[in-house]
């Protein structure tokens, strides 16, 4: 099924997010190759594809796991969880409508 991990960074943590930056994608390539990942980015913090000093306040993964608990665990491993860039996740189902 696939869940939707949505993250909220912490103010101020743009310098630990580019620092995690290479380990939090190496991790969301590897579900890209297994063909488990359905969209995944962060949310500028501005209304702009590259926001600069303004940095982000969050990502979204929508990606495919086994149950709710997989999809948590995997969560929780995240380097931006570990970095202290993220203040809260939240992950749930998700249920692809469109396209």
């Amino acid at each position: 099924m696939w869940y939707a991990i949505i993250s909220e960074d912490k103010p101020g943590t743009l310098e630990a997010r580019l620092a995690a930056r290479p380990a939090h994608l190496e991790r969301v390539q590897a579900l890209a190759d297994e063909g488990r990942i359905l969209l995944a980015g962060p949310h500028p913090a501005i209304d702009s594809e590259d926001p600069g000093e303004a940095g982000f306040t969050g990502s979204l993964i929508v990606a495919e796991f086994n149950c709710l608990a997989d999809a948590e665990a995997w969560a929780q491993g995240d380097p931006y969880v570990t970095a202290g860039v993220f203040s809260r996740t939240t992950v749930k189902p998700f249920r692809k409508v469109l396209p």
